[in-house]
């Protein structure tokens, strides 16, 4: 497993966030984009995850498409696990790479998206 030091995983995952597509990084508000160490028992639980599967990423908030016009809602939140990614890259740009898919993924759930569309527009 490589090592970075936080400052940085986060400056890796500021670049990720410049580098989105210009239209949809403008479009995010009230989202927080934080990192961990690595999920927490109550997300691994929530997300039926078995001992063996990692996480990645994860988006908790109300999706864009569901909010019905509602602008009173809790800040949304996009997490980025920093181990299990440094865990499944070889070198510094690999981890950048696997980072901005990462955040990618994530911000796509925040606009609405489900895992089938996301994976097709992957294609």
């Amino acid at each position: 497993m490589i090592e970075v030091t936080d400052e940085q995983f986060s400056a890796f995952i500021a670049d990720a966030l410049t580098r989105l597509p210009a239209t949809h990084r403008d479009a995010i508000k009230n989202v927080a984009i934080v990192y961990e160490d690595e999920p927490t028992p109550e997300q691994r639980e929530r997300l039926k995850l078995a001992c063996n599967q990692t996480l990645f990423g994860l988006y908790e908030g109300v999706p864009l498409s569901q909010r019905m016009g509602a602008t009173h809602l809790m800040p949304d939140k996009i997490t980025i696990f920093k181990r299990p990614i440094l865990a499944s890259v070889a070198d510094v740009p690999a981890l950048k790479r696997e980072i901005y898919h990462t955040l990618w993924h994530e911000v796509a759930h925040y606009f609405g998206l489900n895992h089938a569309r996301i994976h097709e527009l992957e294609q």
